[in-house]
């Protein structure tokens, strides 16, 4: 039910704690799972007190429950352990503090754990969580490598006596953090998030040695899993031994089997690199010897040739041949002015002897009247007409007489 407050009718803190404490009272017993980080079962004592943490949320309440309640399940519970607690939630007015008191602890197998694991498996690869498209390369050479490992442990010196032995200038951005316990799991994601936001950090390996499987379920966390693919730096995931495979692993950009295989793969070796160098040095220095050495067969192979050894033998040959159709040219030019004078000739005489001059020439007179007609018949004049007698010569004035 809503309560009816106002700036000038507030309700006091105490009343506030109160009205929590009974809507707390009417929730019931409720089954709640969680880490164990504290445990008081001091002697003679009837109750024990515990802390249940939960790592994802980082959120933890305390937890009280009759002393023959925890003897059920003594010998396999301890600090560290998961639990599932039935308990009824209280409410602590006075402090306003919320606690538990159980009636029943369960511990959690390793069956269920594995059975829930591969349950967040199947749910975060639904997701694509763990899709290969969305994996990043790692850099060839990179600037800074973040390291995110337990205080002082074998995972932080395997990883950074490989890398330098590897690459011994390579430079390291360490960030100590709890590997396992209540704790892991928040400084695991709060180191990764920093170094994330690290512009010279080119990559980060997540290493810690082998343990239990209860040992490596911080990295099978959710909180953490989603936090690495949220990453936009390559992360490099070094959890356990070959046969560990924590949820981290397959969201990771990189798998490396050991903390030791790690910095193998993510540091190059200066020596590996300096041979390949030298064997890309060799085979170039021999793929350009052989280029030369061709092109040097070739080019003494032209040398070689006729054309090449006496160039003015092609240009005496074209001038010879040049000359040879130029004197033809000129002969079959020669022929054809001598035949088309001699045509022109016959077509002249021809001309000349079919003219009416040459039949003047002969003695032959031509008369015309006065309008130039020609007189072909003598019916064609009369006696007294004037006509113009034109000879070989030239031409007189002629009167018919009859």
């Amino acid at each position: 039910m809503a309560l009816n407050t106002s700036a000038e009718a507030p309700l006091p803190v105490g009343e506030v704690s109160r009205l929590i404490g009974g809507w707390i009272d009417r929730l019931g017993a409720v089954w709640v799972e969680g880490q164990i980080t504290q445990l008081s079962r001091r002697p003679g004592a009837g109750v024990v007190f515990m802390t249940l943490r939960d790592p994802s949320y980082d959120i933890s309440v305390g937890v009280t429950c009759f002393r023959q309640v925890f003897d059920a399940v003594a010998d396999v519970v301890a600090e560290g352990a998961r639990v599932v607690v039935h308990a009824k939630p209280e409410w602590y007015a006075p402090r306003g503090q919320l606690s538990l008191r159980a009636v029943e602890i369960r511990p959690v197998g390793i069956g269920e754990l594995l059975a829930r694991l591969e349950q967040l498996k199947r749910t975060l690869g639904a997701e694509g969580l763990f899709a290969v498209e969305r994996k990043k390369a790692l850099p060839f050479l990179p600037h800074r490598v973040g390291l995110v490992c337990g205080r002082a442990s074998a995972a932080e010196r395997d990883v950074l006596e490989n890398a330098r032995r590897r690459w011994p200038a390579v430079r390291f951005e360490v960030r100590n953090v709890a590997v396992q316990g209540v704790h892991a799991v928040a400084q695991v994601v709060q180191a990764v998030k920093e170094l994330d936001t690290l512009p010279d950090v080119d990559v980060i390996i997540v290493a810690r040695g082998g343990g239990s499987v209860e040992d490596l379920l911080p990295f099978s966390d959710e909180q953490l899993v989603r936090a690495v693919s949220e990453c936009r730096t390559p992360v490099v995931s070094a959890i356990g031994h070959e046969p560990d495979a924590p949820l981290l692993d397959l969201v990771a950009d990189l798998r490396a089997s050991t903390p030791t295989d790690a910095a193998k793969k993510v540091v190059p070796d200066v020596g590996e690199e300096l041979d390949r160098v030298r064997q890309l040095r060799d085979r170039a220095l021999r793929t350009v010897r052989g280029l030369l050495d061709r092109e040097e067969r070739g080019l003494a192979h032209a040398l070689a040739r006729p054309s090449m050894e006496h160039p003015h033998r092609m240009v005496d040959e074209r001038e010879a041949e040049a000359a040879a159709l130029v004197a033809r040219s000129r002969r079959v030019l020669g022929h054809l002015l001598d035949r088309a004078d001699s045509e022109l000739a016959h077509t002249r005489a021809r001309v000349v002897s079919l003219s009416p001059a040459a039949t003047l020439e002969r003695g032959y007179a031509v008369l015309q009247r006065a309008d130039g007609s020609v007189v072909r018949s003598p019916e064609e004049v009369a006696v007294g007409d004037e006509l113009r007698a034109r000879v070989s010569e030239g031409e007189f004035a002629v009167r018919v007489a009859e």
